[in-house]
């Protein structure tokens, strides 16, 4: 399930809730005593790890997961509204103020992996192999090479902000454009942007998925700028008492495994692209 269209500021939270409450209610439906919602970032949905993971957890647990797809501003703004049991998301400002707001009870680190900023392969602001993501950004602006912006308060969004802040840059301008459709997710994003043969900040794993469809390439690559560090926060209790809390800490214990969630993260997609996409961050992992 998918929002259809991006729109701005409050009146894109509305439309949020309308129309993810029927996408809630027909979940509702399938939904067990021990089932768990969850509101999940688009990335890992695309790349198909969301539903790898929830079809291995029920196989080892019998607990039955189910999602749905959203940007993370708008899947925060559902878990606000109890909506869902637990969020996967990816952006570390707007999640800390969902915990401190009392929404949520913790972050969880999970994994990461990274985004690229990829474009045309004549490359008019002559970006390609530069090893900053900031300096790269400032040279699309001095240019002012096209560039599409998602625009929706998504995690991929809030990281492209930050490294317009960084680079002390506010874009603006006719070679800034936002995508009307961004809350469609970063496939949707990427495959307008080839269409333009413009500039963007992708995630690897959606470059990867569509690169046999697109014919823009990767520019920028490898700045610690560009991790992206992605999170599950469950759902407090306290707050929306049909939380299903005890069944979210379940599917997050089992994710944050060494020996499950982990592992299987690790090794996803390796076969398809010859190496992990996906990249085991939990506490657990790291103090191995």
């Amino acid at each position: 399930m998918r929002i259809g269209r991006c729109l701005k500021g409050g009146i894109f939270f509305v439309f949020v809730s309308l129309v993810l409450s029927i996408a809630f209610s027909a979940l509702a439906e399938e939904k067990t005593t021990k089932g768990v919602l969850m509101a999940s970032t688009i990335g890992p949905v695309d790349a198909g790890l969301v539903d790898f993971l929830e079809a291995k957890f029920e196989e080892e647990t019998g607990v039955r997961v189910r999602h749905v797809a959203a940007g993370t501003g708008a899947a925060l703004a559902i878990a606000r509204q109890g909506g869902v049991d637990l969020v996967m998301v990816h952006a570390k400002k707007l999640e800390e103020e969902f915990v401190a707001a009392g929404f949520g009870t913790k972050r969880y680190p999970i994994m990461y992996n990274d985004f690229v900023i990829v474009g045309p392969s004549n490359d008019p602001a002559g970006i390609k192999g530069i090893k900053k993501a900031r300096e790269a950004f400032k040279k699309i602006a001095e240019s002012k090479a096209n560039f599409i912006s998602r625009g929706d308060k998504s995690g991929t969004h809030m990281a492209e902000l930050d490294i317009w802040k960084i680079a002390e840059i506010t874009p603006e301008g006719e070679w800034y454009k936002v995508y009307e459709n961004g809350a469609q997710g970063n496939t949707a994003t990427l495959l307008y942007t080839d269409s333009v043969n413009s500039y963007t900040l992708i995630d690897r794993a959606t470059f990867l998925g569509c690169k046999d469809k697109i014919k823009i390439a990767i520019m920028v690559e490898g700045d610690e700028a560009l991790l992206n560090y992605i999170s599950v926060i469950p759902i407090n209790k306290e707050k929306f008492a049909k939380a299903n809390y005890e069944g979210a800490i379940c599917f997050i214990n089992w994710m944050s495994s060494p020996a499950t969630g982990q592992k299987l993260i690790k090794d996803f997609g390796v076969e398809k692209y010859g190496g992990s996409i996906f990249f085991p961050n939990s506490d657990e992992w790291n103090k191995k």
